[in-house]
């Protein structure tokens, strides 16, 4: 087995052998299903907008909780440094925590797919949305792990990089009613930065490379970061 592989099979040992990731688990289903059920029950229409939305929410919420471990606890422990010894890249090393965290919250989103099962045996929803909402979902993701897998480098404290990551997530978030505070074309800039801004576009149905870019662009961004931090270490 090549050494990458065994980074990524001990991290995800770490990831779904910790409490964490079925608390996690258990608030996202819990949270998501009571909603589902509430929100079918008294509208009684067949998509699941209002879900994606609170997915998207819980989403900003939990993965910062999920991933404030993933260098942070190492550095506590003194033990950052006898993994750097290891005879691996450090790109790989932040690859494994990445795709730990993240296989762990695809997974959720795939529990999640229930409802649009239950949609499609006693609805007649269009996919087109629901398709497009799971996509985005998954963007979100990548993006929230690879920024909490950066402000988990950056410190020793799980509180602080888990604070930091939900502070950089909200940011993100509300960067478009900072537009009103700049001047252009620095206002373009705040907008195009949003990220609800480029989420609602695949919960819609509509599908744009450059909210795909987006995503893709500041997820990798966070994660050649997070591997310079662990280089300089």
């Amino acid at each position: 087995m090549s050494a990458p592989a065994v980074l990524l099979r001990k991290e995800l040992h770490a990831t779904f052998t910790s409490p964490i990731a079925y608390t996690v688990a258990a608030v996202f289903l819990l949270v998501t299903g009571y909603t589902f059920s509430l929100t079918l029950f008294f509208t009684k229409v067949a998509n699941l907008t209002y879900i994606f939305h609170q997915m998207y929410v819980l989403l900003i919420l939990l993965v910062p909780v999920l991933t404030m471990r993933a260098f942070a606890e190492e550095r506590r422990a003194d033990t950052l440094e006898l993994l750097l010894t290891a005879p691996v890249h450090e790109v790989w090393i932040v690859l494994a925590k990445f795709l730990a965290a993240l296989i762990l919250v695809t997974g959720l989103l795939a529990a999640s797919s229930a409802y649009a099962v239950v949609l499609g045996l006693y609805g007649e929803p269009d996919f087109a949305p629901i398709y497009g909402g799971y996509l985005g979902l998954f963007l979100l993701a990548c993006l929230l792990v690879s920024i909490g897998t950066l402000t988990s480098s950056l410190t020793e404290n799980q509180v602080v990089a888990a604070t930091c990551s939900l502070g950089a997530c909200l940011m993100l978030w509300f960067a478009d009613s900072a537009a009103y505070m700049v001047p252009a074309p620095l206002d373009a800039v705040a907008i195009n930065l949003s990220l609800i801004g480029h989420f609602t576009t695949f919960v819609s149905g509509s599908l744009f490379l450059s909210d795909a870019g987006y995503y893709l662009t500041l997820s990798l961004l966070a994660l050649f970061l997070a591997t310079r931090v662990v280089t300089d270490r």
